[in-house]
């Protein structure tokens, strides 16, 4: 079991918003949706993409290079590029679809804390 650190405010993420945040040198996703606070890697484990800066529709972030799909909830991998056929094919071969880290997410008071 890791530590919890602070990671941001609940003030600082209002309903149905994302965030980077940097927590123990890690970039870490942070979101907010339905009530529930959560904190995966913040890199997309195709080609490094900046998931705060995708799309997030209800529990699924979007990777703004490729178009990865990913459930915040889980972490587990919805759509592997927005690409087909061949390339889709390949990949399953060269580099299987991964998904996100997933951290433990607790709130204290008006703290989000990240386990890491």
């Amino acid at each position: 079991m890791g530590n919890y650190i602070k990671a941001a405010t609940t003030k600082e993420l209002p309903e149905d918003s994302k965030r980077q945040v940097k927590v123990a040198g890690q970039a870490i996703l942070l979101a907010r949706v339905g009530g529930h606070y959560y904190a995966l890697g913040n890199r997309c484990p195709h080609l490094g993409g900046n998931l705060a800066a995708g799309k997030l529709q209800g529990t699924i972030i979007t990777c703004p290079l490729h178009g990865s799909q990913f459930d915040i909830r889980d972490g587990k991998v919805v759509r592997w590029t927005k690409n087909s056929g061949l390339i889709i094919k390949l990949s399953k071969i060269l580099r299987p679809p991964r998904g996100l880290t997933v951290y433990n997410v607790r709130v204290e008071g008006g703290d989000i804390l990240v386990e890491v």
